[in-house]
């Protein structure tokens, strides 16, 4: 990706000139605060899925480890807009990320922000259209009165990169997290949703669920598709019991899980509910929908 730029403490820099020295705190210690924004091709043009919406959360992040960003939303919005331009982009994934810099003290340290946008993006492992395999890990989430759930703060995610790790090495795509009191929480980077008996649900933040940009948006469709909807307390058997089970993120999409700690859940195939709000989603992205047309944020 020589020819590559990143937007890197507010400049356009070559791909191999963005440059973080190996005595960055961040590096260290896992100080830092990120984001995961798509941008989809429409009729408009490129337009990038509920940027400000990511980018309040990058700042909400950060104000919950006391920090203030750099530079303002506005600011790093208009850096996402022109990383993708000098990237001759369209359908792409973005990474801001704040990450402490170097200096002799990590209390005075300043705080550096790069923005990388690439064609792809990370998703889950296995198909994503025909649906993967999920085990619940015997790593659980960590409690908010340890570390915050509410921010995406990149050491936190070693928790979520442990209960990774063992889904897949014991023949899984994905791993479902549950807290200390055996609820469910999410994936190790994705909401979840449940539909049974026609109704949809998903944890609620209160049980250590991330406030997903995607996991809102489902809500949100979902309610004016007249799907009955509610966010509640769910434990490993409403997983299995369930008629249908979905993945939400951004790098994602709507994922399917057919199968959970080697159960099939409901019919083992892509359910009504899921593929109803998978191709909603899929117009409200690429303005195939014309509504929440402010969800979509052109890059101009």
């Amino acid at each position: 990706m020589t020819d590559a730029k990143v937007w890197l403490d507010g400049s356009l820099v070559d791909w191999d000139d963005a440059h973080v020295h190996v005595s960055a705190h961040g590096l260290h210690y896992g100080i830092g605060f990120f984001e995961g924004i798509r941008c989809h091709g429409t009729p408009q043009g490129p337009a990038l899925f509920r940027l400000t919406d990511h980018l309040r959360r990058l700042a909400r992040s950060a104000a919950t480890y006391m920090v203030s960003l750099p530079y303002t939303v506005d600011d790093l919005a208009e850096g996402c807009r022109a990383v993708i331009r000098a990237n001759g982009l369209t359908d792409s994934y973005l990474r801001p990320i704040v990450f402490l810099g170097p200096g002799p003290n990590p209390l005075t340290a300043p705080y550096r922000v790069a923005i990388i946008a690439s064609p792809n993006g990370p998703l889950v492992g296995g198909s994503k259209d025909h649906g993967v395999k999920a085990k619940v890990s015997s790593f659980q989430r960590m409690p908010s009165h340890v570390l915050p759930p509410a921010a995406k703060a990149t050491g936190q995610y070693l928790n979520s990169y442990l209960a990774l790790q063992e889904a897949l090495t014991s023949g899984y795509d994905e791993a479902i997290m549950l807290n200390t009191e055996g609820h469910v929480t999410d994936g190790y980077a994705h909401n979840i949703f449940v539909v049974r008996d026609g109704e949809l649900r998903t944890p609620t933040l209160a049980s250590g669920a991330l406030e997903g940009v995607v996991r809102d948006t489902v809500l949100t469709i979902a309610g004016e598709d007249g799907i009955p909807t509610r966010t509640d307390v769910l434990v490993r058997t409403d997983l299995y019991h369930a008629d249908e089970c979905f993945l939400t993120g951004t790098a994602a999409g709507i994922v399917p899980v057919l199968n959970v700690d080697g159960r099939t859940v409901g019919s083992g195939k892509v359910g009504p509910v899921t593929q109803q709000l998978a191709a909603r989603y899929n117009d409200l992205t690429t303005g195939g929908n014309t509504a929440h047309a402010d969800w979509r944020e052109l890059v101009g």
